[in-house]
């Protein structure tokens, strides 16, 4: 009788246990299924992208880091991440290191105000453009080059741009320009502008309003018909690069992204760009 009762609790035992691992199994499943977008972007290309102290205007954490990140590629982030049912994650990382970031399946995706090439489309896949930037130059009001009108008046300036971009590409069409070495990020940028360093800095135009806008003493050269810098299709198209062969991801974003009307770009650069730090 003891045995039988022994062996009946020692099964009840085994079932109890059992229906516990059950119940653990189920929660990791759950766990383990919930959609999550991982973006990559710098956290430091205003207003594409920055790094702020706190969650105001619906800044997102950034991955293992206590601070935030926001601008125009993270609001465009979340419609996109709201959209497909997933939890945003942001990853900071260096511009040199997104395009590989992206390839290893490290991040799904790089919103980054990053220009749809050729070049760029043999290491990683894109989706139609999210945004479309003309290329412009920024200098000092009251510089040699503060009244340029055109970029033959940008003649023999000492000129500089961010490493690995178009932009850099485009110096050369300065008259006689002194081309110095690239500079890793926007903000190094500014600060060998303000600093004397360089005469001019080439970018696009969504960079050099922020820079403007956040700098008083900085002017954007917007030339017009013609008088400016030629820029190619694949120049001025932004798009997000996800790894090659995700066919299924660039639908998915496609299906926002293609809805997005020059209006609807236009009023989120804006908020962008009045919601920045250095703007307040």
């Amino acid at each position: 009788m003891k045995s039988y009762k022994k062996i009946v609790s020692l099964v009840l035992c085994c079932m109890m246990l059992a229906g516990i691992a059950l119940l653990a199994g189920c929660g990791s499943s759950q766990k383990a299924d919930k959609k999550v977008l991982k973006v990559g972007m710098e956290c430091g290309y205003a207003p594409y992208n920055w790094t702020q102290t706190d969650n105001a205007n619906g800044a997102v954490k950034i991955a293992g880091s206590d601070a935030y990140a926001y601008g125009y590629d993270v609001i465009v982030a979340k419609k996109l991440a709201e959209s497909m049912g997933a939890e945003l994650e942001i990853h900071k990382i260096e511009w040199d290191g997104l395009a590989p970031a992206v390839a290893s399946g490290k991040i799904d995706a790089a919103i980054a105000g990053m220009s749809i090439t050729s070049k760029r489309k043999e290491s990683v896949d894109f989706t139609s453009p999210y945004y479309y930037a003309s290329v412009v130059a920024l200098t000092k009001v009251d510089g040699p080059f503060g009244k340029a009108k055109d970029i033959n008046d940008l003649k023999g300036a000492v000129a500089t741009s961010q490493l690995n971009t178009i932009w850099y590409d485009l110096i050369g069409q300065i008259p006689e320009a002194k081309i110095q070495p690239a500079i890793d990020n926007v903000p190094g940028m500014i600060v060998a502008l303000t600093s004397g360093k360089v005469e001019v800095l080439v970018l696009d135009r969504p960079t050099a309003m922020a820079a403007a806008f956040a700098n008083p003493g900085l002017v954007m050269l917007d030339f017009k018909d013609a008088k400016g810098f030629e820029a190619s299709k694949e120049d001025v198209e932004i798009g997000i690069a996800v790894k090659k062969g995700n066919e299924e991801l660039v639908k998915q974003m496609n299906s926002v992204l293609d809805k997005m009307t020059d209006a609807d770009r236009d009023k989120i650069m804006e908020e962008a760009i009045k919601s920045q730090p250095l703007a307040n």
